[in-house]
């Protein structure tokens, strides 16, 4: 089946819909488990304790929380709809899906952030690293958040 060009409007079903949802889900879950994984083993390398003062050992802390937040997010469509309705799509799921998915990006884009600049910050100096965790903040927000915004249609 031909692909429609980018700008040509097409609606989905609900079913369809949901499928793709869960989809996205699914391919997002991998690697916010893989990061959640590393940023659990941090704490147990004898490094932890010795190269991180105990505030920034709290910033960890608080990225890992923001980790299994974003976690919880991209989780819930799921578990929701096994509860819910596994035999029916409705809007509203649909709609709840979309958002969960998207709250979850928030906490995911903080924790990802903070462990950069941890990690910048044993490389290099506090304003090189505060530089280079604004690059990479301002980077995800484009890529997550401005850019789906401008391509938005009514």
């Amino acid at each position: 089946m031909p692909v429609p060009p980018y700008d040509q409007k097409e609606d989905l079903s609900l079913s369809r819909s949901a499928e793709f949802l869960l989809n996205e889900c699914r391919m997002v879950l991998p690697g916010i488990q893989a990061l959640f994984g590393f940023q659990l083993i941090a704490v147990f390398n004898s490094g932890f304790f010795d190269m991180l003062d105990p505030v920034e050992q709290k910033f960890h802390l608080l990225a890992l929380s923001l980790t299994a937040i974003a976690i919880a997010f991209v989780m819930t469509p799921a578990a929701f709809h096994r509860q819910t309705g596994p035999m029916r799509v409705t809007k509203e799921f649909i709609q709840l899906a979309t958002r969960l998915l998207l709250w979850g990006m928030w906490p995911l884009l903080i924790a990802l952030c903070i462990d950069f600049y941890l990690i910048a910050r044993l490389i290099v100096d506090g304003w090189a690293a505060s530089i280079l965790t604004a690059v990479i903040t301002a980077f995800f927000v484009s890529l997550w958040f401005i850019f789906p915004h401008t391509r938005r249609r009514p």
